[in-house]
């Protein structure tokens, strides 16, 4: 088989070709170090090497380079000309590995970037956004897109970066972490019940008429069927909307009885929960890629959402159903019209 100099290639050529299949990244630093010293016992002994350990991994660079990178007489080491041109090669690559190692450092020290956060749309409106606030002023230089809606993303292909849901996700490629769990019940406003009366249970609640919300994360079909079996659709609701904010300011404004969750009280639209014993509980999870949890602005995202539903410091998140009349003395933090957002209705 005939070298690549006997085929007529370039010696320039013959030493990329050489160098891409470098695999002793080490041995390459001891190269550079001999060029810098200028001999070999000066390599060695900055490098706390012996000499000979130093001429073993010289031999070892010539032989994956496929060339000769020095002549030595009484008066030295020299370069050959093969050499040199490594030289500029292996200086090439120990730039890049210093870029690589500037850009971790600066990864670690000023987290920035962009950050996608996929949420259902109610909790997204009514509780992650206005509290993410306090994400951006720990973190100032990391954006956070916050999309909010009641498919489903799937962080195994990258819709996300991070992903909240209401029923456990299926894939099996990613990390799951149960959040807490929210509790359903009815709901109406203050001007609906003044003219309708407030029902107090199941067969009151037929008489009445209701709006709810219709989307793929809270299989609303299968719950209206579950509340009232064998009732048609037509029978009692008034209107049906996709997203948790319609469906909340046309119950706030009297248009029928709501499904919320148990934190509805603090939303601001005076609403009063109905003591019908009709609760649903939800679980929330969240995912994630485990590659992208190893990405340090994703990480502080999620640690943040962790903390941002923790039952411990939320009741309204715990296992166990709390009556939002029980808030008050469960939740010792900031009013909650403040800590959700929440909108007034006083001119309503």
């Amino acid at each position: 088989m005939h070298s690549l100099a006997e085929r007529g290639v370039p010696l320039e050529e013959r030493q990329k070709a050489n160098l891409s299949g470098l695999s002793d990244w080490d041995a390459a630093r001891i190269f550079l170090e001999v060029v810098r010293s200028g001999s070999f016992r000066s390599a060695a002994e900055r490098l706390s090497l012996s000499i000979n350990a130093v001429r073993r991994r010289i031999d070892d660079f010539e032989r994956q380079t496929g060339t000769t990178l020095f002549t030595r007489d009484v008066h030295g080491t020299h370069l050959t000309d093969e050499g040199t041109m490594v030289v500029s090669a292996v200086e090439r690559m120990e730039a890049a590995a210093f870029d690589v190692l500037r850009t971790s450092d600066s990864t670690a020290n000023v987290l920035s970037g962009e950050v996608r956060v996929a949420v259902t749309e109610g909790l997204g409106t009514f509780w992650l956004a206005p509290r993410l606030v306090e994400f951006q002023q720990a973190y100032p230089k990391i954006l956070v897109d916050l999309h909010c809606a009641m498919r489903s993303a799937d962080v195994s292909r990258h819709e996300a970066d991070v992903a909240i849901h209401l029923s456990r996700p299926s894939a099996l490629d990613v990390k799951l972490v149960r959040l807490g769990r929210m509790h359903l019940m009815f709901w109406a406003s203050e001007k609906y019940i003044e003219k309708h009366g407030a029902p107090r249970s199941a067969m009151e609640l037929i008489k009445h008429r209701l709006v709810l919300q219709f989307a793929d994360q809270l299989a609303a079909k299968e719950t209206f069927e579950s509340f009232f079996p064998g009732v048609p659709e037509r029978d009692l609701l008034v209107m049906k909307t996709n997203v948790s904010s319609a469906n909340y300011w046309a119950v706030a404004n009297g248009a029928g009885i709501g499904v919320f969750p148990s934190y509805a009280v603090a939303l601001g639209g005076k609403l009063i929960p109905l003591e019908v014993e009709l609760n649903r509980p939800l679980d929330i999870w969240l995912s994630y890629h485990p590659g992208s949890g190893r990405i340090p602005r994703v990480r502080h995202m999620i640690d943040w959402l962790i903390e941002a539903f923790n039952p411990a410091r939320f009741p309204w998140f715990k296992e166990e159903f709390v009556h939002p009349h029980e808030f008050k003395d469960s939740y010792m933090g900031e009013p909650l019209t403040q800590l959700f957002g929440g909108f007034s209705t006083e001119e309503r």
